[in-house]
């Protein structure tokens, strides 16, 4: 076959719905072990109330307390950060559509240590 544009479109959409299917087909099967996992994950927590669990040969359980932190008033908490100098509480990861705009909106401003990694992409529809 000769490999036409029109045939590396059809092609691409070909390929592109397999991978969604496998995608969807996998997600479906670990929705199936992640549920399973999590009724066993429960009743072990049950059964470490009373302290760790050590059974030789087989494994340990450990409970442990885990918590994660979130804001409804992102306004206030800005003002913490910035008062107390704790700008180590945020993750330190750039928002890449508002600092494609800041740049485009402040041409003379790049702020030391910026990188950018530019790729050419493709997107391709059905007809």
């Amino acid at each position: 076959m000769e490999a036409t544009t029109a045939n590396l479109i059809q092609a691409y959409i070909n390929i592109r719905d397999a991978i969604e299917l496998k995608r969807k087909a996998q997600a479906e099967e670990l929705k199936g072990l992640e549920d399973t996992l999590q009724v066993v994950e429960d009743e072990l927590l049950v059964r470490c109330k009373e302290g760790n669990i050590s059974v030789p040969g087989v494994g340990r359980v450990h409970r442990r307390i885990t918590q994660n932190y979130w804001t409804n008033d992102w306004n206030s908490f800005y003002k913490i950060v910035k008062e107390h100098d704790a700008f180590h509480l945020l993750h330190q990861r750039i928002a890449n559509k508002a600092m494609k705009t800041f740049l485009e909106d402040n041409p003379d401003l790049t702020p030391p240590g910026l990188n950018v990694d530019s790729k050419y992409a493709i997107t391709v529809t059905r007809a």
